[in-house]
């Protein structure tokens, strides 16, 4: 668990939950997904990660890895972790109990599913992610977060890193598909609106409409945090001449010197990397509007 006082209250409602479900507990990073992969072998067609955007990326990954694993099985989250953000954009209740019910109702709704192919160690790899992925400044920021900090403070963690991150040299990133392209020192690509928990950076994302929003910073620098200082306060979206936007269903990413790549809040590898989606192919338990 990111947060130890969520992982307390979960334990705390522990009896009413394995009551009407199968419990999995992971033992290490990276865990998730094999359990995953085995619920499903095992009959289960509802898979719930219960944690973080990193946890649930990894069963996201485990129901993939089954043989017709996206039509076998729906994916339900309880949100345990530090920033949630895929469970903000689907406006599932941060109270364990109330997401608990967003669970038990069972409304279904299918949303796209984004897969990129990137370079892991010497080998070609493949993940998918279901909110945001990124390189640059946020990938670096993530290798740096303190994990101590993180429990004490949460979020504000990445802050302290990412200050920490961009006083290192930034990295040249060159975005493009078959119609647009655009260089910068960061790359955000947004399946939904938000990024970071609730911040809006990409505005006019829909899970739903068969593209990835993809933003590119063209420095990361303190003139640029402030240019983008509206977005942190609800006041729109980073203004265009500081990070262009364009929308594409498949697109690659290019960068120098290992550029780490980040997908749902956790590093899993070096540019060059492909990006793909998948319209409407993810089954997800989310509130009924």
């Amino acid at each position: 668990m990111a947060r130890g006082n969520k992982a307390r209250n979960f334990r705390r409602n522990l009896d009413v939950i394995a009551a009407e479900c199968a419990l999995k507990q992971t033992a290490a990073a990276g865990g998730a997904r094999p359990l995953a992969l085995e619920a499903i072998k095992e009959g289960f067609d509802t898979i719930i990660a219960a944690g973080g955007d990193g946890t649930l990326n990894e069963v996201l990954n485990g129901i993939g890895d089954a043989p017709n694993g996206f039509q076998r099985a729906r994916l339900g989250v309880l949100p345990l972790g530090t920033v949630n953000v895929f469970a903000k954009e689907l406006g599932i209740p941060s109270n364990l109990k109330k997401a608990w019910d967003v669970i038990r109702f069972g409304h279904e709704i299918l949303i796209d599913l984004p897969k990129v192919e990137f370079v892991d160690g010497d080998q070609i790899s493949h993940r998918y992610f279901a909110q945001l992925a990124g390189s640059g400044l946020d990938a670096r920021a993530i290798e740096l977060v303190d994990w101590e900090l993180k429990k004490k403070v949460g979020p504000l963690a990445y802050v302290v890193a990412g200050f920490q991150a961009m006083t290192m040299k930034a990295p040249s990133i060159l975005a493009k598909n078959g119609e647009n392209s655009a260089s910068g020192e960061l790359v955000l690509v947004g399946n939904g609106r938000f990024y970071g928990g609730k911040f809006a950076l990409h505005p006019e994302a829909s899970m739903q409409d068969g593209l990835l929003d993809v933003r590119v910073f063209k420095k990361t620098d303190i003139s640029t945090l402030f240019q983008c200082a509206g977005m942190f306060l609800g006041w729109g979206q980073p203004p265009a001449h500081v990070a262009p936007v364009f929308h594409a269903d498949h697109f690659t990413l290019t960068g120098e010197n290992r550029t780490p790549l980040e997908v749902d809040g956790e590093n899993i590898g070096h540019l060059p990397a492909t990006f793909s989606l998948e319209k409407k192919r993810l089954r997800v338990i989310a509130p009924s509007k």
